[in-house]
């Protein structure tokens, strides 16, 4: 992955440019990505002084890390700079955990021989010599590499991913609101203090890369990032879909506080069981499935879906013989800000 860094700007020249033609905003993609954030959650570890807004989740997960596994992702990880493309999959809105790993698992071995080939002249001393070890043994490397991204996320990001994904979602519910409103522009301009839009592109200032990517006709995907929260990173190479991962806004050190905390947050300003049917349309439910999971009547669910509606927070549509009731953007708006 060329995933360049855009903290601490060495070089005001030095900058990527997504060059969009003006009928492109429907190319123009938000996506998520599990092994991004897995990826950079590693580096958080390797240097916490860095994050002082990761400092809550640090403290919870440190003492529960497998430490073999650990060591494997950090070497390939490391501490900063160039991500392995195969880490990660192309970022999607219904990108999964479970599909983030079965794509690593399954990852063609020729390419992976040559990101490992990429690292080892970016390493030195053992991490260069483990780098090697991998790339003369990608089959073997891949299968302890997959093993050891699921033993660091079930100890590191699964116990919060919850909260994790409602903040990206949540970012992504405001980020296109912002487009429809106020154009790319008005979007790109928001992002981060290194992203600007002008003469026809997304523009992101870097520290050491400067480039032209003609995104007309292959598009641009937006990932939001939690565990990335200090800056920017592109991703330019082929065959990849060009790619901007950037802060998700409302990331603060209180971000992983529990469910049950946000829903008493909520519950605080819509009232529990509208907060509880809120919460638990992030996919699209039925009524009965929202009653039981709120724990009241049909009826009452009914009703409760109905003020939800007017307030803009719910979208409801028919499939079928069912009426299937989703978060609007607003409604996920509201979710991440309660995070």
């Amino acid at each position: 992955m060329a995933d360049r860094p855009a903290e601490g700007v060495e070089h005001p020249e030095h900058r990527v440019e997504f060059e969009l033609s003006p009928g492109d905003i429907q190319s123009v993609r938000f996506g998520i990505s599990p092994g991004h954030e897995l990826a950079h959650a590693v580096r958080v570890l390797l240097r916490p002084e860095q994050h002082p807004l990761q400092w809550g989740w640090l403290r919870e997960v440190r003492g529960r890390l497998p430490r073999d596994s650990f060591e494997l992702l950090a070497a390939v990880v490391g501490e900063d700079g160039y991500l392995p493309d195969f880490l990660t999959a192309a970022p999607r809105w219904d990108m999964t955990p479970g599909s983030e790993l079965e794509a690593l698992r399954s990852a063609p071995l020729e390419p992976m021989r040559v990101d490992f080939g990429k690292m080892v002249l970016r390493s030195t001393g053992s991490r260069r010599r483990a780098l090697r070890e991998m790339q003369d043994r990608p089959a073997r490397a891949r299968t302890m590499i997959a093993a050891a991204w699921q033993d660091v996320w079930d100890a590191a990001i699964a116990p919060v991913w919850p909260q994790l994904e409602r903040l990206l979602r949540a970012d992504i519910a405001v980020r296109s609101r912002t487009i429809a409103a106020s154009g790319i522009s008005g979007m790109a301009d928001d992002l981060h203090p290194n992203v600007s839009w002008g003469a026809g592109a997304v523009r992101v200032r870097l520290r050491k890369h400067s480039e032209q990517v003609d995104c007309r006709g292959s598009g641009l995907v937006l990932v939001p990032s939690v565990m990335s929260s200090w800056g920017c990173m592109v991703l330019t190479e082929p065959p990849a879909q060009p790619t901007l991962f950037y802060p998700a806004r409302g990331v603060t050190a209180g971000w992983t506080r529990s469910a049950t905390e946000t829903a008493d947050a909520l519950g605080a300003l819509l009232g529990f069981a509208r907060s509880a049917i809120l919460l638990a349309a992030s996919d699209a439910r039925t009524t009965s499935q929202l009653a039981q999971d709120a724990g009241i009547a049909v009826s009452t669910a009914s009703h409760h879906l109905t003020v939800l509606r007017a307030a803009g927070l719910i979208a409801s549509e028919r499939a079928g013989a069912r009426m299937l009731h989703l978060r609007t953007p607003l409604g996920e708006a509201m979710v991440g800000a309660a995070l």
